[in-house]
């Protein structure tokens, strides 16, 4: 068999028998997906925000019931009176709402937006509010015209009328300008590239500076087995490491959290690996500068978290200051991310994300290139 294939299969053989492996590889992002993405998810995706609104039906008659349901069928995110210090406004049902409907007298619906409330979510608020407004007079209107029907506004005949299909649909979409990424279709792509950084930083700088100290890697090159190859095995097995997480964490995020992978998936596997193999060498290449292996993961932690930070793993750059989206320009783990949101978050096709291909391509040919000048056995 090819050394570098030998080497790097054994290694990944001795990976998978420590318990810490299986946590880190596992375990750990798996929860720290599963918190960031509903940390993440809030009232509603940015794409479709969802202020909270308290409503106080003081009408006890069904157009009273069924002004909450429509109010809800226009996106309307209602809390109970327990939760009314979190409501940006407040609405009000008079107590005469569906007497004075039956009685073909006008109503008026109270809204109060509160004092601090941002600008910006009192105007959605009433936005719905009109449409509510607009679709419930609409449903009355085709309900007491009806040409077999007593012109008689009933509860029934309503619920009819609203149990329709609508013949007319609306698709709104982002002109332009990207939604920002949220709930699991962000945390899924950012704990992934943070725990790959790190574990193959961690993995890789201390099996080599492990295996330098016990003279393991002067016994194998004592063998046909050439320096290059030997980093390369180590990288390779590193690689195959990272494909295991790879796949664990992609099904686990399309089978149970519903991140949308679809079409491209061949996309998202080819940026994982690419950016597996930057992630190995700079393992490769930490074993080989840092001699204390005792300080190597501490050190390799700490680079990866910066990286992650910087980055972008932990919030979604579009709302960093354009310097911080700068600096995550100058880090793998800014253009890797780049990627992944242009394919998950965005429906980006394969030529989206050539570029940061081809810079995660330049930063592990010489990440490559460095772990291979600077290797001691």
């Amino acid at each position: 068999m090819n050394p570098i294939f030998a080497i790097g299969h054994n290694d990944l053989r001795l990976f998978l028998r420590r318990r810490s492996a299986w946590v880190w590889l596992f375990l750990m992002p798996l929860v720290f997906v599963y918190f960031m993405g509903f940390a993440m998810r809030g009232p509603g995706a940015p794409a479709n925000r969802k202020p909270p609104v308290l409503v106080e039906n003081l009408d006890t008659n069904f157009l009273g019931r069924v002004f909450l349901e429509e109010l809800g069928a226009q996106g309307m995110w209602l809390v109970a009176s327990t939760n009314a210090g979190s409501a940006v406004c407040r609405l009000r049902l008079p107590p005469d709402f569906t007497a004075r409907v039956l009685a073909q007298q006008p109503t008026k619906v109270a809204f109060s937006p509160r004092s601090d409330a941002a600008e910006g979510d009192a105007a959605i608020v009433e936005l719905r509010l009109v449409r509510a407004l607009i679709a419930l007079n609409g449903h009355i209107l085709e309900t007491v015209t009806q040409p077999a029907g007593s012109n008689a506004l009933t509860e029934a005949g309503l619920r009819a009328v609203m149990a329709r299909p609508n013949p007319v649909g609306l698709e709104a979409r982002f002109a332009g300008r990207k939604p920002v990424p949220s709930g699991f279709n962000f945390s899924l792509p950012g704990n992934l590239v943070m725990y790959l950084l790190m574990n193959l930083l961690v993995f890789g700088g201390a099996s080599v500076a492990a295996e330098r100290r016990e003279g393991v890697l002067r016994r194998v090159l004592a063998l046909a087995v050439r320096s290059r190859e030997l980093v390369l095995g180590k990288i390779y097995g590193l690689m195959l490491l990272g494909a295991v997480q790879i796949v664990f964490l992609l099904a686990v995020g399309r089978l149970v959290f519903g991140v949308p992978l679809g079409a491209n998936l061949p996309a998202v596997l080819l940026t994982l690996l690419v950016f597996a193999w930057v992630a190995a060498s700079l393992g490769v290449l930490a074993g080989s500068l840092i001699p204390a292996d005792d300080r190597i993961a501490a050190a390799c932690v700490l680079a990866s978290l910066l990286m992650a930070a910087l980055g972008g793993c932990w919030w979604p750059l579009e709302m960093a200051p354009r310097a911080l989206q700068l600096v995550a320009l100058t880090l793998p783990t800014g253009w890797a991310l780049q990627a992944l949101h242009h394919l998950i978050s965005f429906g980006s096709g394969f030529g989206a994300v050539l570029t940061p291909l081809a810079v995660l391509l330049g930063f592990g040919a010489a990440a490559n290139l460095l772990a291979a000048r600077c290797f001691r056995s």
